[in-house]
């Protein structure tokens, strides 16, 4: 008799790490679920859209959460109109760039309310897409995070709910390489700051994305995915 894969949940943007992270767990886990945040910011139609999408290709249920208090208290650039999304040089520091798209405790209040779920369902795993590359410049991407939160989880869920990032040890080049092994649907990922049907190549995320399609070969995709000016 075959013992039953561990129940899992994901949190997912439709950007290249939290589908990646679904990807390369989904024959590991039994993933029930995947939600996705709408907090105002520029990409949640684009974002949406492609989760949907990518759920459906996984055959994973997929939701929608509102949260419009996290819209009103965030001034930043990722959510508010009125400024100015930077378009950082990430081969220097982007210590700026990240506080101008700052959201308020965002990783911290998305597995938070998926821990939420786990305890009410009984799953034992949320798969977060944090990663070593972003970890550098946004701190709740970072190994250490993920300790912190699994121990306030041990506390605050009685399904003892840990966080998983598969993703965690990898860089950018390293996870397309990965991503491209695991046939997953590049046409799909939405990892843009910005609300278009392609890619921007202009807002950090993109850029990050586009150099790493580059350093690890994958300039079939870079095309697909990227505006042609913009490649």
């Amino acid at each position: 008799m075959h013992n039953k894969k561990p129940r899992a949940m994901a949190v997912l943007s439709g950007g290249l790490d939290s589908t990646v992270s679904v990807a390369y767990l989904k024959d590991k886990y039994d993933i029930k679920l995947a939600i996705t945040f709408d907090y105002g910011q520029r990409a949640k139609d684009s974002e949406i859209n492609a989760s949907k999408k990518i759920c459906e290709h996984y055959g994973i249920k997929h939701q929608i959460i509102e949260l419009p208090w996290l819209k009103e208290i965030t001034k930043t650039a990722l959510v508010n109109i009125k400024e100015e999304l930077p378009k950082p040089d990430i081969t220097k520091d982007t210590t700026d760039s990240m506080k101008a798209v700052w959201v308020p405790n965002r990783n911290g209040v998305f597995l938070n309310i998926a821990a939420c779920y786990c305890d009410s369902y009984h799953f034992d795993y949320i798969i977060f897409g944090a990663n070593k590359e972003e970890a550098s410049t946004f701190p709740d991407n970072s190994q250490h995070f993920v300790q912190e939160i699994n121990g306030s989880l041990s506390y605050s869920t009685l399904q003892k709910t840990k966080v998983i990032a598969p993703l965690i040890e990898l860089d950018k080049s390293q996870i397309v390489t990965l991503a491209d092994k695991l046939a997953v649907p590049f046409n799909l990922i939405m990892s843009c700051y910005t609300n278009t049907t392609k890619h921007c190549g202009q807002c950090e995320s993109c850029k990050r994305f586009k150099n790493a399609l580059a350093k690890a070969g994958l300039f079939h995709i870079l095309e697909e995915v990227f505006d042609k000016d913009a490649q």
